[in-house]
């Protein structure tokens, strides 16, 4: 009889084990199941996003909302992304997406300026007033060649 009871505690205790196990790899693994309550997806059109990679964060006021989950070019030769943004922060259809950089040569983000209107973007929406990357590069060639407007 207590060989029965030690099992089935052995038992339980696996058990519970075993799921929690489950439970944190779905966590960390984000499962687009699991984790798409607590996100949504956006759109942002830009003319330049030279430098964004997918998985680059999406900030406001220098918190990280979201990530940038897919670049793609869209109509009219304009740049997409998609923005997969924390379902608590509420964006108004005024809001602005810049690129930016993590100092002179770092990393490139997004930066979200939250507009005023009462009116909310909705998922799959689009951002349309955009800022584009600035390209260093082609400043600095030009500067350094002569091409720049005088």
């Amino acid at each position: 009889m207590k060989n029965n009871a030690i099992e089935i505690s052995v038992g339980l205790f696996m058990m519970i084990g075993f799921g929690a196990f489950v439970y944190l790899a779905l966590q960390l693994g984000e499962v687009s199941f699991v984790t798409d309550n607590k996100s949504y997806v956006i759109h942002a059109e830009f003319d330049n996003v030279a430098g964004v990679k997918k998985g680059g964060s999406v900030q406001v006021a220098g918190v990280v909302v979201g990530e940038v989950i897919g670049i793609r070019l869209g109509e009219d030769e304009v740049a997409v992304l998609t923005l997969k943004i924390d379902k608590t922060l509420e964006l108004p259809t005024d809001s602005m997406a810049s690129v930016k950089s993590q100092g002179i040569i770092g990393d490139k983000y997004i930066q979200l300026s939250v507009g005023g209107d009462e009116e909310l973007l909705e998922a799959g929406g689009l951002i349309v007033d955009t800022e584009s990357s600035l390209d260093i590069e082609s400043l600095i060639s030009k500067f350094a060649f002569g091409s720049a407007d005088k």
